[in-house]
């Protein structure tokens, strides 16, 4: 018979969150930048394909509690889209800062609680990375994971930092090093994961196409994404010179 102190041990909660920062597939409103190179609808099928994927990708990780962040706007929406296969939580206040701040004072309340805010457009991140990322946050007060773009794709905390992500976005070109300066001011220790890229511009999409039609696998609901849409697909392909 098991002692009360294995049997509490097997049916402990994780200490790691994994909080996908995300919006509800509306058309205009998300991949803004890859509206004017793509038709409107492909790009927000193409959203709802990495989000989707995303997702998927988080729930391959073993013991770690997944759930989304969302504007208050578009929780609905998104229970809509994804059932109750997740917790959906709207953010206090608005933009991806307030989003990202509503990320570790909701999550961050457990003792040793290690969450990490992850976009919405990388599922063809490897587990292992996002895996790392926990571990860094062992040792770390804060974990990074930087964009090649100068922005960062995943931050983890252990605790609430309210002024750490004043005015900051993920996906802009100074925000990595706007989030570095104010970890250096409140004196927090920072660990990285390697720089990766996620899809902002035409030449991520590129990138990302050649990824996945070597290893479809990593998102497959993306990688059919680029099938269906072929044709506008190979146009742009076409004017960046690419073909």
């Amino acid at each position: 018979m098991e002692s009360s102190s294995q049997t509490t041990m097997c049916f402990s909660p994780p200490n790691r969150t994994l909080v996908i920062m995300a919006k509800a597939p509306k058309p205009g409103m998300v991949k803004t930048r890859l509206i004017e190179s793509l038709p409107s609808p492909a790009v927000t099928a193409l959203y709802r394909c990495l989000l989707e994927d995303t997702l998927a990708l988080a729930k391959s990780l073993t013991s770690v509690e997944v759930a989304v962040m969302c504007p208050k706007s578009d929780r609905e929406g998104l229970a809509d889209l994804l059932g109750n296969t997740v917790q959906i939580v709207a953010q206090k206040g608005q933009g991806l800062a307030a989003g990202l701040n509503s990320v570790f004072r909701h999550f961050t309340a457990g003792a040793r609680q290690r969450v990490i805010a992850f976009n919405s457009d990388s599922p063809h991140l490897a587990p292992s990375v996002l895996d790392s990322a926990f571990e860094i946050l062992v040792k770390h007060d804060v974990v990074v994971g930087p964009t090649h773009d100068g922005g960062y794709y995943l931050v983890g905390a252990k605790a609430v930092h309210p002024s750490l992500f004043e005015g900051d976005g993920m996906g802009t070109k100074s925000a990595l090093d706007r989030l570095l300066t104010r970890t250096k001011l409140l004196e927090l220790s920072t660990g990285f994961t390697e720089p990766f890229y996620d899809i902002d511009v035409t030449n991520d999409l590129i990138m990302l196409a050649r990824e996945l039609r070597l290893a479809p696998a990593k998102a497959p609901r993306t990688a059919a994404w680029f099938g269906e849409w072929e044709r506008a697909f190979a146009r742009l392909r076409h004017c960046l010179g690419e073909l």
